[in-house]
Parts: structure tokens; sequence; C-alpha cells
């Protein structure tokens, strides 16, 4: 009797503490949007420069991998938060062209606001079937991992051959590749196998910052209006 006592402490105790660690990741990841809007309302209207073609993006890469290996470095402490929203500022800032661009259409910011709209709806029903789903989605780690590469490697050959067509196939996979990474993020937390909460909002706001700059662009493509 006393050790099925014991291990219905450990069950209720180890969903307690992934439901702690999946309401703090949410909390911070709402947080972690305001500086990111920030950093775009400061990168527009002030005309913020930003390096573009292959040394802009190589340049990008370094500090955004240097932002999250500090951030790797921090997390078990309070830095780790002010690290990461200070990633989502710079992040912020790196929408500058593409909503300078986007606002260049007569519908832009009801194009931005859709963009908008249509990630929050894409992360609540991935999020939802992820917390609700009795299926295993920890399959998916290397097929997504090898979308993320080819996405890369196609994302770096279109800076040189600026083809819209690939543009447009890159935007439509990185949506469907980003929204299953927040079935498999989320999962990670609901089961237990992500414990840290500022971790694991890294890896959610990249998913739903991806699928934000993909969606906008492929609306620019498809429904921008110039009149």
């Amino acid at each position: 009797m006393i050790p099925s006592i014991q291990n219905s402490y450990d069950i209720t105790g180890a969903r307690a503490t992934r439901h702690k660690v999946l309401r703090n990741t949410y909390w911070l990841l709402a947080l972690s949007m305001v500086p990111t809007v920030l950093g775009a309302i400061i990168g527009v209207t002030m005309h913020v420069p930003v390096l573009r073609g292959g040394m802009g993006f190589l340049l990008f890469m370094l500090i955004a991998f240097g932002f999250i290996a500090a951030i790797e470095k921090t997390k078990e402490s309070a830095a780790g938060v002010a690290v990461l929203l200070a990633f989502t500022f710079f992040m912020g800032l790196m929408l500058t062209p593409l909503l300078t661009y986007t606002l260049r259409y007569a519908n832009g910011p009801a194009l931005i606001m859709t963009a908008f709209g249509g990630t929050a709806c894409v992360f609540a029903v991935m999020a939802s079937i992820a917390t609700v789903s009795k299926r295993d989605f920890s399959g998916l780690s290397s097929w997504l991992t090898a979308g993320v590469i080819v996405l890369l490697l196609a994302a770096v050959a279109n800076i040189f051959l600026g083809l819209t067509a690939l543009q447009l196939v890159i935007s439509v996979l990185a949506i469907g590749i980003f929204s299953a990474f927040i079935l498999f993020d989320v999962q990670r937390i609901v089961n237990g196998g992500e414990t840290n909460y500022i971790t694991a909002t890294l890896s959610i706001y990249l998913d739903v910052y991806n699928i934000f700059t993909s969606l906008l662009q492929l609306l620019g493509f498809t429904a921008g209006s110039r009149d």
C-alpha cells in the first residue's frame, strides 16, 4: 500500500511540474512578444539599416546563434529571461525589411494583422493538439531537423537567385515545418522531456516567429495590393 501511495504522489508531483513549466513557458512567450513588437516598431519608424544579401544573412546568423548560446548558458537563472527578451528585441529589429516592404502595399497593415492572426490560430491549434493528443510526435524530430536544413540551404541559394517562385515554396514549406515543430516542442513539455521554461520558450518563439514571417511573405506575394 505504501509504495502505491508514494507512486501516486510521484505522478501527481510530476504532472504539477510539467504544468508549471508549460504555464511559465506560455507566460514568457507572451512577454517575449512585447520586445519583439517594440523592436519592429523602432526598426520601421527609425528606418534602422539591416544588412542584406549573403553577408547580411551570415551576420544575422552569427548574432542569433550568439544569443541562443548565451540563453543556453544562463537558462538556470533570471539572467536567462533578460537575455531571451534581448534576443526577441533583436528579432523584432530583424523584421524591419519585411515589414517595410509589406507596408508599401495599400493593404499592408491588413496583411500584417492577417499574418499575426493566422499565426496565433496555427499556434492555438497545434498547441492544443500537442496537449491533448495521445499520439507521440517525438519521431518528427529527425524529419523536422532535415527540413530546416533544406530550408536554410534554399534560403541561402535564393539570396543569389532571387526567384519569386522559390521564395513562395520556401514560405509554404516553412509554415508546414514550424507548425509541426510546435507540436513537437509543446508535447516535449507536456511529456516532461523539457523542464526548463526558458529553453522551451525559445524553441516555441522561433517556431512562431518563422510561421509569422513566412505567412506574411506569402500574403504579400498573393494578396498584396498596390492600389
